[in-house]
């Protein structure tokens, strides 16, 4: 069985931080523009500038790391990065209890977390490739991917619980909380790591910032997978302040329904992880990507139709079951596909330049959608990322790769 299979202690220890840390971050969910409204009274235009300025700028900061990081030990890494969470977001608290929070302090706070949160990735991936044999990859990401869930439905109700309880800033005191554990927690992988070697010199060059892409970009594998995967979140994500506009103004749902609509179905994401490697074993990885992902591009165009009322909130929990259970089953499979086809020391750079396109394209599409939801309505520009989503499954990978283990494998013994 999945469930019982051991992937030793450090994966255990590993898995703990990245459970504890996800959990602090959706107890946060929209902290930062909660705090924007209900402290600082920001106007809607600011509260957008927030969420997209965050991203872009944070994606930009990131742009040396991800060569950075690759060159140094990764762990070291990845509890730096959870301290430097830690100590930009517990800033926030004390500034609001001092009475000196500004709106600009959010916004540095918003960038500096955005551009350790693509390091931190950049350092996880290359560090669960280290610790984890190649064939139980796929349960590492599945495990993964239930956590990221399981969090996801429980700590948006539990943020707004201890929001009501404790006051504005109470969930941005919990995710700071969340990372230094995360951080003990990856200081207990122990073991030792040796320091990556590097053949042509120590200093960070120019073109080490662009290796990342170039690697992506001249992959046959990963290419599509690049462009596939950047697209459909960006659609979905751009059109998920419209959502709340649409359901909460429009449609008149309440905020609680709106909270159920959008928790509920998460519960897809449970079963899509724990079906995808019973699912990969039977079929095989990428016939069941490539079919986990053309699906998960057929859900979102429906959101269009939603209409006020009972079957309203029902149109949508369905829509959203189907969207997540596709995405729980296509995000460990493509996570582990990603990883057997990257070489070991390009792991970092190519996980961190993904994860700066993924930032800055969303925040690029968020603004655009916001536009034209402003030019038109926002059921229109719901519409619009809908038939996009749908050409999406042209750009998923044709061919089935061999994953690079196997390649290594056979010319060893060739």
């Amino acid at each position: 069985m999945w469930a019982g299979r051991s992937l030793g202690r450090q994966f255990a220890w590993l898995w703990v931080a990245y459970a504890v840390s996800t959990l602090g971050t959706w107890l946060a969910f929209d902290a930062f523009p909660l705090i924007a409204i209900l402290v600082l009274h920001a106007r809607p235009t600011q509260v957008s500038v927030l969420a997209a300025a965050g991203l872009a700028v944070g994606a930009a900061v990131a742009v040396p790391l991800g060569p950075w990081v690759e060159f140094r030990r990764k762990r070291p890494v990845m509890v730096a990065m959870d301290l430097t969470r830690f100590a930009a977001l517990m800033s926030i608290p004390a500034a609001f209890a001092l009475g000196w929070l500004s709106f600009a302090q959010l916004l540095v706070v918003s960038v500096v977390v955005a551009a350790a949160d693509i390091a931190f990735k950049a350092a996880s991936g290359a560090c669960l490739k280290a610790l984890v044999r190649p064939e139980h990859l796929l349960v590492a990401n599945g495990r993964f991917e239930s956590t990221t869930w399981t969090a996801t439905a429980l700590g948006p109700p539990l943020g707004g619980a201890a929001i009501g309880l404790f006051g504005p800033v109470a969930t941005v005191v919990a995710n700071a909380v969340s990372f230094l554990l995360s951080a003990a927690g990856i200081r207990a992988i122990g073991g030792s790591e040796p320091r990556p070697a590097r053949t042509d010199g120590p200093r960070l060059r120019a073109r080490d910032l662009l290796d990342g892409w170039r690697y992506i970009l001249t992959n046959p594998a990963l290419r599509p997978l690049f462009f596939n995967t950047i697209l459909v979140n960006g659609l979905i994500l751009a059109t998920s302040p419209l959502l709340a506009v649409l359901m909460l103004g429009r449609l008149g749902f309440a905020p609680w329904q709106y909270g159920l609509a959008f928790g509920a179905p998460c519960v897809g994401g449970l079963i899509g992880s724990r079906l995808a490697r019973r699912l990969v074993a039977r079929y095989g990885q990428h016939r069941v990507m490539r079919t986990a992902g053309a699906l998960r591009a057929c859900w979102s165009v429906a959101l269009a139709f939603i209409r006020p009322g009972a079957a309203g909130l029902v149109l949508v929990i369905a829509v959203e079951l189907g969207l997540i259970t596709c995405m729980g089953v296509f995000n460990p499979v493509f996570a582990t596909y990603r990883l057997e086809q990257t070489e070991t020391d390009r792991v970092a750079r190519t996980l961190s330049a993904w994860s700066v396109t993924s930032n800055a394209i969303i925040a690029a599409m968020t603004a655009l959608w916001g536009l034209l939801a402003s030019l038109t309505s926002p059921r229109t520009a719901i519409a619009v990322a809908g038939i996009l989503i749908l050409a999406t499954p042209l750009l998923l990978p044709r061919r089935d790769h061999a994953p690079r283990h196997e390649r290594e494998l056979a010319a060893s013994r060739g």
